[in-house]
């Protein structure tokens, strides 16, 4: 596959120690959009296995919206909510910029009217959904995202707490270059969003990640927020924003690659890793 001029970092496996090929640094920052996800229903499944929430859970049970939405944090976590994807109000430039804790809360409190399908009648990929769930879970917890995302996630697989981060420091950021060398402006995601699509991690660290929680199994069975795709079988979750794309796949088997490119065009980068898998099938 052709994958242009675009910087792109591929880290896989095939039954032998991790291969790194590509054109940027595997050890620095990028953006991992909705891979996040599989972090935040991570926490959801390790605090439920400890007994400090259930999936079952309704969202006021935790948060301050109107009771009978008939919303769980299971329905948050496997985006049949019937929350639409985006929360209102987003823009097309920087879409997430004037989506604050505060503007979140204002939404909360209409929740019953933003549901546009019963809860559990039908799956509808939601970012919003996303926000609500952290925002369950640090009410659930009284801790900071970032604070479970380290105790829950980060420390049993042994990365250190700032292996993830909201909002690393800009020399240790990867981006893509514009005009005149300046790197691109990232989207603003370190606010309600963040759940749903705003850490960074390096690709190494995204490997860790990937093996400790699929092919280890570590922290238990994969959460809910993985996809799978036959008939490999793949499971598998990625994650796009304006500037960067992410696939992050594993098989049964112990085959497993991360793809992380500067750029957003999300489909290829989807179809690279599945097929670095299917030729890992083949060899």
């Amino acid at each position: 596959m052709t994958l242009r001029r675009v910087p792109t970092c591929i880290i896989g496996s095939s039954h032998t120690a991790p291969i790194v090929t590509g054109k940027h640094d595997p050890d620095k920052y990028v953006e991992i959009g909705s891979f996040t996800k599989v972090i935040t229903a991570t926490v959801l499944q390790q605090l439920a296995e400890q007994g400090t929430l259930t999936l079952a859970d309704p969202v006021e049970q935790w948060l301050d919206v109107p009771p009978g939405t008939g919303i769980t944090l299971r329905h948050l976590a496997e985006h049949t909510s019937g929350l639409p994807r985006l929360p209102p109000g987003t823009t097309r430039l920087d879409p997430y910029k004037k989506f604050t804790d505060a503007r979140l809360h204002e939404l909360l409190a209409s929740l019953d009217r933003l549901v546009t399908v019963p809860a559990g009648e039908h799956e509808e990929y939601s970012n919003f959904g996303y926000a609500v769930l952290g925002a369950a879970l640090t009410a659930a917890t009284g801790h900071e995202y970032d604070d479970l995302v380290a105790v829950h996630v980060l420390a049993p697989l042994g990365l250190p707490r700032d292996a993830m981060h909201a909002q690393p420091p800009e020399r240790t950021r990867l981006l893509p270059t514009r005009g005149l060398g300046r790197s691109a402006r990232p989207w603003t995601m370190t606010g309600a969003i963040l759940p749903a699509g705003g850490l960074w991690a390096s690709p190494r660290t995204l490997s860790r990640v990937l093996t400790g929680l699929v092919l280890d199994r570590s922290l238990g069975e994969p959460a809910l927020a993985w996809q799978r795709t036959g008939p490999l079988p793949v499971i598998w979750h990625n994650g796009a924003t304006r500037t960067a794309s992410v696939f992050a796949g594993a098989v049964p088997d112990g085959r497993w690659t991360v793809v992380h490119r500067l750029s957003d065009s999300s489909d290829v980068t989807d179809r690279t890793g599945l097929d670095y898998l299917r030729t890992a099938h083949t060899q």
